[in-house]
C-alpha cells in the first residue's frame, strides 16, 4: 500500500465518487432540484409547462427577478439584507412613467435618469449601513416604506402609460433573425444558443485544466464530462423550443450579459474575492487591509442600480406604471438567492445558484398557476420551500 506524500500532486478522478457530490451537495442539489421540479410540473400540466410560448412567458415573467436577485446576492454575501429592492422597483418605474408620459422625455434619456436615481437611492442606503453601522434590517425597512409611498406621491395614486413603443422593447421586444432560411426557426437564436453551449464547456474545461496545473482537481472526471453535456444539451433544447416561437427576448440577452459579468466579476477579479472575504469574516477582512465599508457601500450601491433596471423592465412588460407595482418582489428576490445556496450567513453563494433559484421559483409559479391552485396555496408552498432551504443551509453549517 503506498502512502501519498504531502508533495504529491492531486490527480484528476475518473470514476464516480459519492463523496465529491455529498461534499458539493450545495452545488449540485440546486440544479438537480430545478430538474425535477420542471419534470414534474411539464407532466402535471400535460406537457404545457415546455411549450414555447410558456417558456418566453417564463423568462419574461421572471426576468426583473433575476436581475435583482443578482444584485441581492452581492448584499447577501456581505453579510446584510435589502428589504427595500421591490418598493425601489416600483419608484423608478413609476419616476420613468412621469419622465416619459408627462413630461415626453425619450426612453433613453429617462432610463439613464431612473438609473441614476437607483445608484442614488443604493448610495444613501449603504452610506447610513456601511458607515453609519445602522442595520441593514432597518434601513432598507424604512426604504421600503418611503419609497413605497413616494410611489403613490409620483404617480398621483393612479397608473400612468402608456410608453412609447421603443421602450416597450426592452422587455417585449425579441432579437431579430438576421440568418433567417425561412423554415419557421429563428436561426440566429439557435447560434447564439450554440455559442453559449461552447462556451459554457470551453470555460469550464479550461477552468480544470488550470485546476490540474495547481494539483487541485477534485471533481471526478465523469461528474464533471457528465454535468457540461447535460448543462450544454439543456441549453441546446430550451434554445430549441425558444427558436421555434419568436426567439430569444431581448430581455434574456440583458440577463445573460449581466450573468456573464457578475459570474466573472465574483469568481474571476480581487473584488469579487474580497466581498466574499467580508461576507465571511468582516474583522479578518478589516484588519488584513480590506476596505469592508466601501464594498459594503458598493454593493448596496449596484443593488439600487438593479433594482432600477428591474423597474423599467417591469413597468416595460405592462406597458403602465402601477402604484402597487414591486409589492412583494422583495420576498421572491430574497427567497431566490438562499433556495440557490446563498449562506444567511454571508460569505456563501454563486450567480449561477442565485439565477437558479430564481428559474426555482419563477417554475414554481408558472407551474402552480396552470394547474389552478390558488396564490393563497402557492404562498403556503413557496414558504415551505424558503423555510426549508435556509434550515439546509443551517444544519450544513452547524455539520461543517
Amino acid at each position: 500500500m503506498s502512502i501519498k506524500t504531502a508533495d504529491e500532486p492531486t490527480t484528476p478522478q475518473s470514476g464516480f465518487d459519492f463523496g465529491f457530490l455529498k461534499s458539493h451537495i450545495r452545488e449540485y442539489g440546486m440544479l438537480l432540484a430545478l430538474v425535477v421540479i420542471m419534470i414534474f410540473f411539464q407532466v402535471m400540466t400535460d406537457g404545457v409547462l415546455m411549450k414555447p410560448l410558456n417558456l418566453t412567458n417564463l423568462v419574461l415573467q421572471n426576468s426583473y427577478i433575476i436581475i435583482m436577485a443578482i444584485g441581492m446576492l452581492l448584499v447577501i454575501i456581505t453579510g446584510h439584507i435589502d428589504l427595500s429592492v421591490g418598493s425601489v422597483a416600483g419608484f423608478i418605474g413609476g419616476l420613468g412613467a412621469v419622465l416619459m408620459v408627462k413630461m415626453g422625455l425619450d426612453g433613453f434619456s429617462s432610463a439613464l435618469l431612473c438609473l441614476a436615481v437607483g445608484a442614488i437611492v443604493g448610495a444613501a442606503q449603504g452610506y447610513l449601513v456601511a458607515y453609519f453601522k445602522v442595520p441593514s434590517f432597518i434601513v432598507t425597512l424604512a426604504g421600503m416604506l418611503v419609497f413605497r409611498g413616494l410611489t403613490l406621491k409620483v404617480l398621483g395614486s393612479a397608473s400612468v402609460g402608456p410608453f412609447p413603443e421603443t421602450f416597450q422593447l426592452l422587455s417585449k421586444g425579441f432579437i431579430p433573425d438576421f440568418l433567417s432560411a425561412g423554415g419557421g426557426v429563428h436561426m440566429t437564436t439557435i447560434v447564439l444558443g450554440a455559442l453559449a453551449a461552447l462556451a459554457l464547456v470551453y470555460f469550464s474545461h479550461r477552468a480544470r485544466q488550470k485546476q490540474a496545473r495547481l494539483g487541485k482537481v477534485d471533481e471526478p472526471f465523469g461528474l464533471f464530462l457528465g454535468r457540461n453535456i447535460f448543462i450544454a444539451a439543456a441549453i441546446m433544447l430550451i434554445t430549441y423550443l425558444m427558436a421555434s416561437y419568436r426567439g430569444f427576448p431581448n430581455v434574456l440577452m440583458v440577463m445573460a450579459v449581466l450573468i456573464a459579468i457578475y459570474g466573472f466579476m465574483t469568481t474571476r477579479t480581487t473584488i469579487g474575492r474580497r466581498i466574499y472575504a467580508v461576507g465571511g469574516n468582516e474583522k479578518a477582512a478589516k484588519l488584513s487591509g480590506i476596505n469592508t465599508e466601501r464594498l459594503t457601500f458598493l454593493a448596496f450601491v449596484n443593488m439600487g442600480v438593479l433594482a432600477a433596471l428591474a423597474g423599467l423592465i417591469f413597468a416595460a412588460r405592462l406597458n403602465s406604471a402601477t402604484p402597487k407595482a414591486g409589492v412583494g418582489f422583495e420576498l421572491d428576490v430574497i427567497a431566490a438567492c438562499f433556495i440557490g445556496g446563498a449562506s444567511a450567513y454571508g460569505g456563501v453563494g454563486k450567480v449561477t445558484g442565485a439565477v437558479i433559484g430564481a428559474f426555482i421559483m419563477g417554475v414554481m409559479n408558472n407551474g402552480m398557476s396552470i394547474m389552478g391552485i390558488g396564490i393563497d396555496d402557492q404562498q403556503v408552498i413557496k414558504g415551505l420551500v424558503l423555510l426549508a432551504a435556509v434550515c439546509f443551509d443551517v444544519y450544513n453549517r452547524n455539520k461543517a
